[in-house]
């Protein structure tokens, strides 16, 4: 079995975090879980670690000044390297029809680069926003607009 962070953090979302049994089971009962079902450890260990560096960006972003007026986006030579301009492009899409901020895209790109692909694709990317949306308080419409983009961009797919 192929597997990465991407993997475990998708069954993740989709087993427990879209159940509605929130608060979710100790950090223990997840490893157990998720060993049962058939990811290493080492895989396991780092996709948690993932999810620990997503709360301490959320408590960073917390304690942030006010919202910072609209800037333009420099990437670095490794943002560069793993971001191509399609998933660049994505980002500011997301942007544009206020699905993101700038400081969710700044923890989406975070996130994204401590993913354990070097190219990060399109499909990596709606995941880990959905994953954030989820995850952070009061964004439950930002959610469900990603949630009826995603849908739609598929049915564009299908026809």
């Amino acid at each position: 079995m192929k597997e990465s962070v991407i993997d475990v953090l998708m069954y993740l979302f989709e087993s427990f975090m879209n159940s509605g049994d929130y608060p979710q089971p100790h950090r223990d009962e997840l490893k157990e879980e998720l060993l049962n079902v058939g990811f290493t450890s080492r895989i396991i260990e780092r996709a948690l670690d993932w999810l620990d560096g997503l709360k301490l960006a959320d408590i960073k972003e917390n304690r942030e000044m006010p919202a910072p007026r609209k800037t333009i986006r420099i990437y670095n030579k490794e943002e560069l390297q793993r971001l191509d301009t399609i998933s660049r492009g994505y980002l500011i899409h997301l942007e544009q029809i206020n699905i993101l901020s700038e400081s969710q895209r700044e923890l989406v790109i975070d996130r994204l680069l401590n993913l354990d692909s070097y190219e990060i694709n399109i499909e990596q990317i709606k995941w880990v926003v959905m994953i954030i949306l989820f995850i952070q308080p009061e964004q439950e419409n930002a959610y469900n607009r990603m949630e009826e983009l995603i849908l739609s961009e598929n049915s564009v797919l299908i026809h």
